[in-house]
This record gives structure tokens, sequence and C-alpha cells, in this order.
């Protein structure tokens, strides 16, 4: 039986309890509630309000009626549904744990704001018309409900509740998300993409998820361009990912699926990549971002998305997770995880790898920080730590990281600005530079750096970066070699050159004025290292320096107390770092092109995490032998200590540079850049589209 046969009989199951569930639901929404506090009686009515909402919803969808209604309709259920949370009315939303805790009171206001958070995500389960998980959230929500009837009400109370209903259904949530990751029968988003009228814009409400401006415009913008333009930008896409095979020298057609992961609005150029991708004779496997708590990450969002109504929403409720995360949900987490991967592990061994094709236009965002948002205690801390290396250890298990890929790209929404068809055909000029202009170029660059023990990176005026990069050794010039030539296969566009740094020695200050990472704007980052592991840090994002360190710690340590530095490279694409000053929106580019733009550091893994015994080689044919530091080559005896599960990129732009200079053995100084420019001979023609634009010193 496929897997809509048994979504249908599952519904059939639970019909019975939906109903009964319903109806009670509907009372509540009706004013029927009593021996409550008034504000604690206003909450569970306007939430059984939405649920009501959330029912009929259902029942529109299951009989047809949303196919049938017009773009206005949808347009306007769309805005009810997350009117709530956009953030002129966020301020008076339960979702808002400040209000909620203004509202409810300091023991309910947090925990009830979060049973708000996980009942909306209702939303998708309507729209996948997956009548069991709503059923459960509409008898949790009951279950508070009831709790509250009784005059003995406590925190704990609604925490025990809340815990052992995560912890029972934990294969509803866990489970199921493995399988989102592998099963390419789970089949929404691939029969929109590719059986929907994509003229007809109505189709991008059949998600679920929030449609804004953007994904309306970038729609009709693809819309007007000729299909050999929408197949160019995909093949681009594609043709990297293969790519990222023939350099492992891995047979691409052993794998069966590629997951691919968009913005809603480009389903056009992600059909055109679907249809190259069954050439290559792998199926698409499209799952949104995760919408439970338990497979969650903070605010960082995997999948297909759409623009986000209100990062602040997501960015309050990052560390929920700290009113049920223990070694005992740890542990179930994990059991869970390992259950579904076992019965799919055929679908696992097939997996090839995510191709991203990602977005980027919208304001850098600089999150409110609130007391009354959950914070995860330092026992909790060290345990997603441990959570995130077995669950990672775990995948692995399953899905061989030697036999698999990826790729990125990156175009902009017409949030950008209003030149934003001019800002994305220079986009896809940056996506399609000449690989041969650059391998040639880089190499020269490579050469000098083979020979060097280690590089010196020094800031210019108000930038205070003042690194030494130690190089790894290598015993053989003419066959090996220290940095990757990279060629905008897997990470497009072209324009670095990269190397795994070693630890000791490796030392200094690492400035950066104005950064956007992981989504979140960062002001005069300061980074110090010690034989190449985080010290010290601060920002100035916030007044109160202790504020500063923690947000630094929670968003790019990930509640660890250290991180080494895994990667250093030096970026060679001056046409991207150009267009941008041109546009004036070096702050809205993604790291993905930024980390082109001028030397970057990498905070976490190597860039050959899970995969370093996988032989690796650049066009010359030499050896990429720089793959492991002191900290990667622990795998071998500890993976937890080896691994941390997350790579940051930070970039110095060209214009705070003083000088990169390679330094050999003999400590002969051999500069690559020199005020901004480089200077290296081989390279110079990297300067030539800074010439005309008024940037020339």
């Amino acid at each position: 039986m496929d897997y809509r046969e048994l979504l249908k009989e599952s519904n059939q199951e639970v019909k019975e309890r939906f109903e009964l569930a319903t109806a009670r639901i509907r009372e509540i929404a009706c004013g029927e509630v009593s021996g409550m506090p008034e504000a604690i009686q206003e909450y569970f009515h306007r939430t059984a309000v939405f649920l009501s909402l959330c029912a009929d919803l259902y029942a529109a969808v299951e009989k047809g009626k949303m196919k049938k209604a017009s773009l206005q309709k949808l347009q306007e259920e769309n805005k009810i549904f997350y009117q709530d949370i956009m953030p002129e009315n966020y301020g008076h939303s339960y979702a808002n744990p400040a209000y909620a805790v203004e509202k409810l009171g300091e023991e309910f206001g947090r925990i009830l704001s979060f049973l708000y958070t996980e009942l909306r995500s209702e939303r998708i389960f309507i729209f996948e018309q997956n009548l069991n998980k709503m059923t459960i959230l509409n008898e949790l929500f009951l279950e508070i409900y009831c709790t509250f009837e009784n005059e003995e009400v406590s925190y704990h109370h609604l925490r025990e509740t809340i815990y052992w209903f995560l912890y029972d259904y934990a294969d509803e949530w866990v489970g199921w998300r493995v399988r989102e990751l592998v099963d390419p029968t789970l089949d929404l988003a691939t029969d929109i993409v590719m059986n929907a009228n994509l003229s007809d814009l109505r189709y991008l409400y059949a998600y679920g998820e929030y449609v804004s401006e953007n994904e309306l415009k970038i729609a009709e913008y693809l819309n007007s361009l000729p299909q050999d333009e929408i197949d160019q930008i995909a093949f681009t896409f594609t043709d990297g990912f293969r790519e990222g095979f023939a350099l492992k020298n891995v047979d691409l057609g052993r794998k069966q699926t590629v997951n691919v992961r968009y913005n809603l609005g480009f389903e056009r150029v992600i059909r055109a990549a679907i249809l190259q991708f069954q050439e290559m004779g792998l199926r698409p496997i499209l799952y949104r971002a995760a919408q439970n708590t338990l497979n969650k990450r903070q605010n960082l969002k995997i999948g297909y998305v759409s623009t986000n109504p209100n990062e602040q929403y997501d960015y309050d409720h990052r560390f929920d997770d700290a009113i049920y995360f223990d070694k005992r949900m740890l542990d179930r987490k994990i059991s869970c995880m390992r259950k579904a991967f076992e019965e799919f592990e055929t679908e696992a061994a097939g997996f090839a790898g995510p191709a991203c094709f990602e977005v980027f236009g919208d304001t850098p965002f600089e999150p409110e920080q609130k007391d009354a948002a959950y914070r995860l205690s330092e026992r909790q801390q060290n345990l997603l730590v441990e959570y995130s290396a077995l669950s990672n250890e775990l995948t692995n298990e399953f899905i061989n990281q030697e036999e698999r890929s990826f790729t990125i790209i990156a175009y902009p929404n017409p949030s950008i600005g209003p030149e934003f068809p001019e800002i994305f055909e220079e986009v896809r000029k940056v996506n399609n530079l000449d690989k041969e202009k650059y391998k040639k170029i880089q190499q020269n660059m490579i050469d000098v750096l083979d020979r060097s023990e280690y590089v010196k990176i020094m800031g210019r005026g108000n930038n205070m970066t003042n690194l030494t990069i130690a190089l790894a050794d290598l015993e053989d010039l003419e066959k090996q070699t220290k940095f990757e030539n990279c060629l905008a296969d897997v990470n497009i566009p072209v324009g670095e050159v990269f190397t795994t740094p070693k630890l000791t020695g490796t030392t200094g200050l690492l400035h950066v004025s104005e950064v956007f990472l992981n989504g979140l704007r960062y002001t005069d980052l300061r980074i110090r290292f010690e034989d190449g592991m985080v010290t010290e840090y601060s920002c100035g994002n916030f007044t109160e320096e202790e504020k500063g360190k923690n947000f630094i710690r929670e968003n790019l340590l990930f509640s660890r107390d250290t991180l080494p530095m895994g990667e250093f490279a030096i970026g060679t694409n001056t046409t991207a770092y150009v267009m941008a000053t041109k546009y004036g929106i070096m702050q809205k580019l993604p790291i993905l092109i930024a980390e082109k733009m001028g030397p970057h550091i990498a905070l976490g893994d190597t860039c050959y995490s899970y995969s370093e015994d996988v032989k690796v080689y650049n066009p010359d044919g030499k050896e990429m032998m720089a793959k492991d530091n002191e900290r990667s080559v622990l795998r071998k005896e500890d993976p937890k200590k080896a691994y941390f599960n997350c790579h940051t990129d930070i970039t110095i732009p060209y214009e705070a540079l003083d000088r990169i200079v390679a330094v050999n053995k003999d400590r002969v100084e051999i500069p690559i850049i020199l005020d901004g420019r480089f200077v290296l001979d081989g390279t110079l023609q990297l300067n030539e589209p800074f010439q005309n634009t008024g940037k020339e010193e």
C-alpha cells in the first residue's frame, strides 16, 4: 500500500477521536470556560478559536475547496492564519513569550506560549491531510485545559504533561522526520513542483506555508524568462552536484535520491532541476523545514521554506526544548531515530545528499533578547552537544558520508530592492564565471602556499584583525597539496582556495565590523584564538558585554565553551565583490557568496568532516592532504571529541584588509594581498573588476 493509501487508512482510524476533540474545542471557543482566572480563560478561548479554524480548513482542503478558490481568497486565508505572528501584531500574541508572561503570569506564561506555538504547527498537517497529528495535538490542548479546571494546577504538572506527550509520541515526530529525509514517496511538495500549473500563482498556497510578496514576485519573474534560461540556471545547480561525485570518484549510479531544498517561488527552476536529476537516475526528496519542537534546531530552517513572517518569533522559541530536554529524552530521540533508519535502511543507503537552492535579500535580522524566552541550563547545553554528536554519528551509520555529496547555490529574492531584475542577472553571471580562468589563477596562489609554513592576515583602518594561520606539512611537494582549488562544483560560485589549518600555532584576533551569520546580524565581532581554539569573544550587538557573549555562545559556538578553527580560505571572486558594492547589498549576501569575497575562517568542523579518508585531488593531479587537524584525528578514538557538527564561515572583506602574506620556512614573506588588492604574480587579473569602479586607491 502506498503512502497516500496508508494516510487515508490512518485518518479513518482517528476520525472519531478527532471529531470528539473538535466538538469539545468548539465549545471552549464559544465561551464555555469555567473555574479559571479571566486571563487564562481568554487564552484558552482564543486558542480554541484558532484550532476550530484549523478544523474548518482541514475539511475545506479535504473536499478540494482550496483548489477551486480564487487567488484573492487564498491570500485572505493565508493572511488570517499568519496575522497573529506578524511583527505588527506580535506584541499581542500568545506566541510572544513576553506577552504571554505579561498576561498569564510568570508561572504559566512561557509554557502556555510554547503550547500555542506547537499548536500552530497544525497548519502543515492540514495541507498534508494528516489527521493523526492534528488529533494528538488537539488532545494535548484539551488535556492542558482540563488541568486548569483542577484548582491544584502547577507549572510542574503542565511540564510533566507536555514532557510525557512528547516522549510518548516521539516516534510520530522524530521517527517521521527521519522518513522525510530519505523517502521520496512523501511527495506533497514534489507533486506541486512537477504537476501544478506554475503560471497560475495559486499553486503557492498548496504548501500551507506563509506566502509573501517575495514568493509571488519571484514566481512572476521566473515565469517571464525563456525556458532555456531556466534550464541554464538549473544546470549550473545540478551539474555542481554531479561534479561533487566526480571529485570523490564515487559512482553516482549507485544512488537513488537527492534532497532538493529551496524557497517557495522558485518552482520553475526546481522543476527543471528535478528533470535534470532524473536524467542522472535520482528521484527528488522535498521536505519542509521542521515545525515540531523535537525536530527543530534552534531558529535554523532546513528544508523547503518561504519568507519568514517574523524572525523574532522563531528566535524567541529557539530554546523551547528547555522545558523537556534531559538525558531520558535524549535517549528516546536517538532510539526513535535508529528505529526509523532501520526501517528505511535501503532508502538511506540510496541517498545521494542535499542540493540547496538558497535565497537572500532580506534585511539582516538583529534579534531582541527577551527574559521571558526559555534558556537551556548548563546541563541541557551539554546534553544538546552530546545529542548533536550522537544523532550525526547515527545518520552517518546509515548514510555513508564517503558516498554522498552536496551542492549549494544562491539567488536574490525581490526583497533585495527595486533593482532586483538587474541584481538577479548579475548574480546569474557570478554563478557562471569561467572556471578555467580561476583554476589557473588559484593554482598560482596554491603553489606559493604549498611552500609556506604559515599565513599572516592583518586588517587595516578600524579592522583590528591580526591572525597567524599555521599550515599543514607536506612530504612530497610534487604530488601533494595543502589547499583545495575550489572551482564552483559543489560550492557555487567559483572563487576560493581553502585548507584545514594546523591548530597548534594558529593564533590571534579575528575582527569583523559587520557580518550576517546563520540568519543573524553581528556588529564589531571579535574572536581570539590560541592554538586554533576560541578563547575569547565579544560583539557590539548589545550595550551589556555579557549579553553579547551569550549571543555568540548560543548562536556561533552552539552552546559550547570553545570551537576550533576548522577552515582557512582566501576568496578570489572580486567580480562578486564589485557587484555587491555597486548595488549596496554587501550585508544582504549569503555567506555562500560572501566567503568568496576575501579571506575567511570557519568555526567548527573541517570541510572534510566524516569523509577525511576519501582521496581528493586538485585539477593539477595533486592530492589534498590538509583534511585533518588535531581535533578531527580523534575520530578514530572518540568521535564525540573529534566532531562538533557545525561549520560557520566568517569573512573579512577586501576593503578591511591591510595584507595577507605567506611565510616560508626561511621566514621570507610572499605578499598575496596588499591594501585589499591581489599582488602575487599570476593573480593580478583578479583586480580587473575593480577598475573603473572608483574603488582603486
